[in-house]
């Protein structure tokens, strides 16, 4: 990983982006060795707005998956690679999120290293797993989800071992929690069904 801070690479990246539309293509080719990490991130904000969550679910899969492969970077299908986005809509993204970056970035830094290919695979492993969660149909159980994401994201992007290893922590204790809950109401609709 670079030592360099996401909001600083986002921030770039906006200097950059074309002044009418970009392609996921063209912004996976900017991102270069921090494209899983970034992915993630901007995923995870977009899974904290409640009607497209199901949308970036599916589309986390993409990433995750390949990282569970350890693939250097994250293809996605051409046709959606290539579809244009608004270049003004993504450069308001960033800057809204930047200055929570910012703040973030005083306090989190590389510290207790992992090994990186495993620790790709683990986090793949994860948000793979998180993103099933942005398909529950319980108002807001996108926002926790969402958030989760984003701090695996920024962990794994700062190489913040401690960080990563807390947001993993609260990834295992949701997923049992959702597990626990779907128990619930499996073994309950069973009970009503004898």
């Amino acid at each position: 990983m670079q030592s360099i801070p996401t909001s600083v690479v986002l921030e770039g990246l906006v200097q950059r982006t074309p002044h009418d539309q970009l392609t996921l293509a063209w912004l996976l080719d900017h991102l270069q060795s921090r494209s899983f990490g970034i992915v993630l991130l901007l995923l995870g904000i977009v899974a904290l707005l409640p009607v497209v969550s199901p949308a970036a679910g599916i589309l986390l899969s993409i990433p995750a998956y390949q990282m569970i492969r350890a693939h250097r970077a994250p293809v996605f299908p051409g046709a959606f690679a290539q579809r244009s986005l608004p270049a003004d809509r993504f450069a308001r993204m960033v800057m809204r999120v930047t200055p929570t970056l910012r703040f973030l970035e005083r306090f989190v830094r590389p510290r207790w290293p992992m090994p990186f290919e495993p620790t790709k695979r683990v986090v793949g492993i994860v948000v793979m797993m998180l993103g099933a969660g942005l398909f529950a149909p319980i108002p807001l159980s996108n926002v926790p989800v969402g958030l989760t994401i984003i701090l695996i994201a920024f962990a794994y992007l700062e190489d913040d071992g401690i960080l990563l290893a807390g947001a993993l922590t609260i990834a295992l204790a949701m997923l049992a929690l959702g597990a626990l809950a779907l128990w619930s109401s499996v073994a309950a609709t069973l009970s009503l069904m004898r």
